[in-house]
């Protein structure tokens, strides 16, 4: 599995990709290639916000930084909200990328049709327990039973005598919407002890309270084990296994425009499909270039071999 400190890429990059930005979201400017090796004079410039999926946060907050290293006259302000809240800005104009783990035409209420969807790479995930539960793998009738309130002791489980303690995510997360419908086949979690925003905060408590269970991202886990990613009938959280297709919780990460993107936006969606943040930066940070997935999924949640 691969594993990073996401303590340290907050720390590098938190004061400049969350810095806000104004003028022109869409300035014109050209570059010389999508790597952002621009001469001089043609380094691209303006300012644009993102928002969205805080599944996709570290990847695109550490890859704009690294663009706006290269490009001294570019101003991105990345933030986090969830994938509901990113699809709905960026149709309403208030942002310029949105940022989802969903597919636009499985969230309600926003006009997909307005959007062009730029598929970034895959991010797994799954079920995230406090390293002393007392439980290593999980079938998916237990992982039902637990999170729709059936099972609340992890003895019931073979575990720990410690009472179960959900972390939820709120309805606009798009790693809910995920893990509701491939982890836990559509039913619905009970609303939980504690629900928070933030997928940083799901891996903080979890770490932090015993008993905890909730869900999160490969790319949240540590070579510390703050967290315990819980196998899933007998498969393990691990790429190898979602890019076979054998490890079925897991997404496309989506930069939604609202139509074709221009100027500044238009070459940040350059640069994130570009050979440096697709072979260096998305492996590094515990995502999967999409190029390397043996299967593909549609909006409806069929997946075919590729």
């Amino acid at each position: 599995m691969k594993k990073v400190q996401l303590g340290a890429v907050f720390a590098s990059f938190l004061f400049v990709a969350t810095a806000c930005g104004g003028g022109n979201a869409n300035e014109p400017a050209e570059t010389d290639s999508a790597e952002g090796n621009n001469t001089e004079e043609n380094e691209a410039s303006g300012s644009i916000l993102v928002s969205g999926s805080s599944a996709m946060e570290p990847l695109i907050a550490a890859a704009s930084e690294e663009f706006m290293n290269e490009n001294i006259d570019a101003s991105i302000s990345v933030q986090a909200g969830g994938s509901g809240q990113g699809l709905s800005s960026v149709a309403s104009g208030q942002v310029q990328i949105g940022n989802s783990d969903v597919f636009a035409e499985e969230k309600e209420d926003i006009p997909a049709e307005e959007l062009v969807d730029h598929r970034i790479a895959v991010v797994g995930m799954g079920p995230a327990a406090h390293p002393e539960v007392g439980v290593e793998d999980i079938s998916t009738e237990d992982l039902i039973a637990v999170f729709t309130g059936e099972v609340t002791n992890w003895s019931d489980l073979g575990g720990a005598d410690q009472e179960i303690v959900i972390v939820n995510r709120p309805d606009s997360s798009g790693t809910r919407d995920t893990f509701v419908k491939y982890g836990l086949e559509g039913n619905e979690p009970v609303p939980g002890d504690i629900t928070e925003d933030s997928s940083n905060a799901v891996m903080q408590i979890i770490s932090e309270t015993p008993g905890a269970i909730g869900y999160l991202a490969f790319s949240y886990y540590d070579e510390q084990g703050s967290v315990l990613p819980l196998s899933v009938d007998g498969v393990e959280q691990t790429d190898e296994n979602v890019i076979s297709g054998e490890y079925p919780i897991w997404a496309y990460m989506h930069s939604y425009t609202k139509g074709e993107p221009e100027g500044l936006t238009a070459q940040f969606i350059e640069y994130l499909q570009g050979d440096f943040v697709q072979g260096t930066l998305i492996p590094e940070m515990g995502y999967i270039p999409e190029a390397d997935m043996q299967v593909e999924r549609d909006a409806e949640g069929n997946d075919t071999p590729k």
